[in-house]
C-alpha cells in the first residue's frame, strides 16, 4: 500500500439560499433553502514515501480542501484518505503527531514571543524528547537562517523570516508528511530561494513526503518531481512535469538576434512571430518541429547573428491547461 491513498474523495458544502429582503430574512427563519457547493469531487491519487508532490489549480479549484482532509480538520463527504495506514479524520490525535502543516496566510507563531519561546511551546505539545529536539532546532536553525532572529519577537520579523519559523515549527516533531499551502506567498525572490533549497534539502536528509499547493510555478519546478492538477474539484492530470509538457506543450520559443538591418518576416505555417523591434524577435514554433529543424530552417532563411531556444516556462503551460479545461 502507499504511504498516501485518496480513493474518490469528495467535499460537498450545502450554503443557505438567502432570499431578500426582510420578509426572505423572516422566511428563512422556518424553512431554509440550500444550494450544493462540490469542492472535491472523486479525487483520487497515491503517493509513495518521500515523495514531493505539487498539487495545482486555480482559486476555488479544492487544492485547500483536498490538504485539510488529509490533514483531519475536514470530514469527506463520500470517499476516503489514508496517511500512513491511518484516517485522518478519524484518528486525529495520531495523525496530527505524525504530520506538519503550514499555511501561507496563516501563522502558528505568538505575536509578542520570540521565536525560540514558540519552539519550546512545541516542544512540550507535542512531547519531543530533549536531544532530538535540540538537534532539530540546530538543524533548522542552520538550514533556513534563522540565527540571527531567533530571540525577537514575531511582531518585528519580515514576512519571509516568520514563514521559514512556521516551517521550522512544523517539522520540530519529525512529521512524515509536511502539507504546505501556499507557503512563499508574497515573499521576495531571495527568501524564495531560501525556502526551496530549504525543502529540496529537508527532502533529501530526511526522506519527508511533501505536498505543496501554489500558483508559484517556480516553486513547482524547484521543488516537486510530480504534478497533480485539479480544477472545479475534479482532477485533470497526475504525472511528471515533462509528461506535463508534452501533454499541454503547444510549441517552443526562439529568440533571433539581428546586428544590421533586420530581415523582412516571411509567414509560414510552423512559425509564428510574436515580438519585434529593431534587433530581435520571439518566434513560436510549432509543438511538431523539433528544435534542431528550427534553428536549421531560421539560420537558412534568415541568417540571424544569434539564435536562442527558450523552453516554454510551466506557468504558461499550466494557464494553457486551465484555458483548455473550460472549453471542454
Amino acid at each position: 500500500m502507499s504511504f498516501i491513498e485518496v480513493k474518490n474523495l469528495c467535499k460537498e458544502y450545502r450554503i443557505v439560499r438567502q432570499e431578500k429582503g426582510v420578509a426572505g430574512a423572516f422566511k428563512s427563519l422556518f424553512h431554509r433553502e440550500y444550494t450544493v457547493k462540490e469542492a472535491v469531487r472523486n479525487v483520487s491519487f497515491s503517493l509513495e514515501k518521500g515523495e514531493v508532490v505539487g498539487y495545482i489549480g486555480p482559486n476555488g479549484a479544492g487544492k485547500s480542501t483536498t490538504i485539510k482532509m488529509l490533514s483531519g480538520v475536514l470530514l469527506p463527504t463520500g470517499g476516503v484518505a489514508r496517511v500512513g495506514g491511518i484516517i485522518p479524520y478519524e484518528n486525529r490525535k495520531e495523525n496530527a503527531r505524525r504530520i506538519g502543516v503550514v499555511f501561507g496566510q496563516r501563522s502558528q507563531l505568538y505575536w509578542d514571543l520570540p521565536v525560540s519561546d514558540t519552539f519550546d511551546l512545541y516542544e512540550s505539545l507535542y512531547s519531543i524528547p530533549k536531544e532530538r529536539f535540540r538537534k532539530n532546532c540546530d538543524f533548522f536553525t542552520e538550514l533556513l537562517d534563522m540565527k540571527d532572529f531567533l530571540h525577537q519577537p514575531v511582531r518585528q520579523l519580515s514576512l519571509g523570516q516568520k514563514m521559514k519559523a512556521n516551517i521550522a515549527i512544523a517539522l520540530l516533531h519529525d512529521p512524515e508528511v509536511l502539507y504546505l499551502d501556499e507557503p512563499t506567498i508574497g515573499l521576495d525572490v531571495t527568501s524564495k530561494k531560501v525556502l526551496r533549497d530549504a525543502l529540496k534539502n529537508i527532502n533529501a536528509e530526511r526522506k519527508t513526503t511533501i505536498i505543496l499547493t501554489t500558483h508559484d510555478m517556480d516553486d513547482i519546478e524547484a521543488v516537486c518531481q510530480r504534478l497533480i492538477m485539479i480544477d472545479q474539484g475534479q482532477k485533470l492530470f497526475d504525472g511528471t512535469l515533462e509528461d506535463f509538457r508534452a501533454r499541454y506543450n503547444d510549441g517552443f520559443l526562439v529568440k533571433l538576434e539581428f546586428d544590421g538591418d533586420i530581415p523582412v518576416w516571411q509567414e509560414n505555417g510552423n512559425y509564428g512571430l510574436l515580438e519585434q523591434d529593431g534587433h530581435h524577435w520571439i518566434i513560436k514554433a510549432r509543438a511538431e518541429i523539433t528544435a534542431k529543424e528550427a534553428m536549421l530552417d531560421l539560420i537558412g532563411k534568415y541568417d540571424p547573428t544569434n539564435l536562442y531556444v527558450q523552453e516554454e516556462r510551466i506557468e504558461d503551460i499550466v494557464r494553457r491547461a486551465y484555458a483548455l479545461d473550460e472549453t471542454v
